[in-house]
């Protein structure tokens, strides 16, 4: 027995023994963007908020880290070669192992996070080919290109999409047109099951698992249409039409209690569908074409929308119910958001940081700051652990005391 089947004996057979790691997910532990951080400062000082560590070697990228087992990782690309990096969480680097070509052509670098559960490491790559790697050690364990071996298509400006890993499955979509969507065993990249979904490219975002009383139900957005997917073998259960100038859906939708609320750039905006109790149809509540933001996502907070626009440049907030508008704001630039103890944090394009206040009532500015460190295109989603603020721009990660 060789080192590659040593590794996927030793995943499968711990992964029939117990799942005690669950996987890590893009945007925080539910997907949707909230952290359950509590005791959080409300204000920082003047100059900002206190920078525990950076550390300056990732390459370039856009992706954000990820926590497992006392450990950071996240993705980078020193032309042309991906690389994942395995941080401690004082910021020291333990390892760095490549994952093959990353895309380097229009905005080179990393898109994707990588995702851990139970010991191993999948990034999807801009060329698209699914890597898994001991997340102990960065030795390869397995890999599938889904372009040659499943015909899957890149897009404009490289395949962007953080897997989702549930139980032994990993999901990713290479956008063929009869592989359109698949599953693979995680600990061998067997082939589960392979979906045609409707036939088209990716579109740049990562999906989302909705567990309903009868079925776990996969919903990602392709080229032109919003797909809900029966996560158990792939048929396609519905479709709703979203489209825009350029395909691009960078999103990953909002689920909460029969609700999913899905949106993109290029002034596409935003609709919120009904599920059927089963997950085997949708219908339309509302449509905002004002919620248009790019790829800075959204969070829900206590019956409301907050986010920021693409061609609508303003920050939001929207009734989840109606679709009504609450406030509009353009003090600060759009970006990413996310939300933690009552405060929305904001990472804007311009590069300042800023926490507000998550209240419909108004967009009240608690603090704000400049992200100085790092380099290229402030596009990384901000993460939120253990009472740090993880802000990635370019080849810098840095850590924020914010608690």
């Amino acid at each position: 027995m060789n080192r590659k089947q040593l590794l996927i004996f030793v995943s499968i057979l711990l992964g029939t023994f117990s799942y005690a790691q669950e996987p890590t997910k893009w945007r925080g532990p539910n997907s949707n963007g909230i952290y359950n951080e509590t005791g959080l400062l409300k204000k920082w000082p003047a100059s900002g908020p206190e920078i525990v560590w950076h550390f300056d070697n990732l390459g370039v990228g856009f992706s954000s880290p990820v926590f497992a087992e006392g450990k950071i990782y996240v993705s980078g690309m020193e032309e042309p070669t991906g690389y994942i990096y395995c941080l401690t969480l004082e910021g020291k680097l333990v390892w760095k192992a490549p994952y093959g070509e990353e895309f380097h052509a229009s905005y080179p670098g990393s898109r994707a996070s990588p995702v851990i559960a139970g010991g191993l490491l999948y990034i999807f790559s801009g060329q698209g080919v699914l890597t898994c790697l001991d997340a102990n050690s960065g030795s390869e364990v397995w890999e599938k290109d889904t372009f040659k071996d499943l015909g899957g298509e890149n897009i404009t400006w490289g395949v962007t999409e953080t897997v989702l890993v549930d139980g032994n499955i990993v999901y990713c979509t290479p956008g063929g047109k009869n592989n359109n969507i698949v599953a693979f065993n995680r600990h061998n990249g067997d082939l589960m099951w392979k979906s045609p979904g409707l036939g088209e490219k990716s579109a740049y975002c990562s999906p989302l698992l909705i567990e309903l009383p009868s079925r776990k139900l996969l919903v990602t957005n392709t080229a032109r249409h919003i797909v809900g997917i029966n996560a158990s073998n792939g048929k396609l259960l519905w479709s709703y039409e979203q489209t825009n100038q350029h395909s691009v859906h960078a999103n990953t939708a909002i689920y909460n209690d029969v609700g999913l609320f899905c949106f993109s750039g290029y002034g596409a905006g935003g609709v919120k569908l009904k599920l059927s109790a089963d997950g085997s149809s949708v219908s339309k509540e509302w449509v905002n074409s004002k919620l248009d933001s790019r790829m800075g996502g959204a969070v829900l907070v206590d019956g409301y929308i907050y986010c920021s626009g693409d061609y609508n440049r303003e920050w939001r907030c929207v009734d989840w119910k109606t679709g009504e508008e609450k406030y509009v704001d353009k003090s600060i630039g759009k970006g990413a958001i996310i939300y933690a103890d009552n405060m929305l944090f904001l990472y804007s394009e311009r590069g300042d940081i800023a926490i507000v206040e998550a209240t419909p009532e108004q967009f009240k500015v608690l603090s704000k700051a400049k992200v100085e460190l790092g380099t290229a295109q402030h596009w990384a989603h901000p993460v939120i652990d253990d009472g740090k603020l993880y802000i990635r721009h370019g080849q810098a990660l840095i850590a924020y005391k914010i608690k």
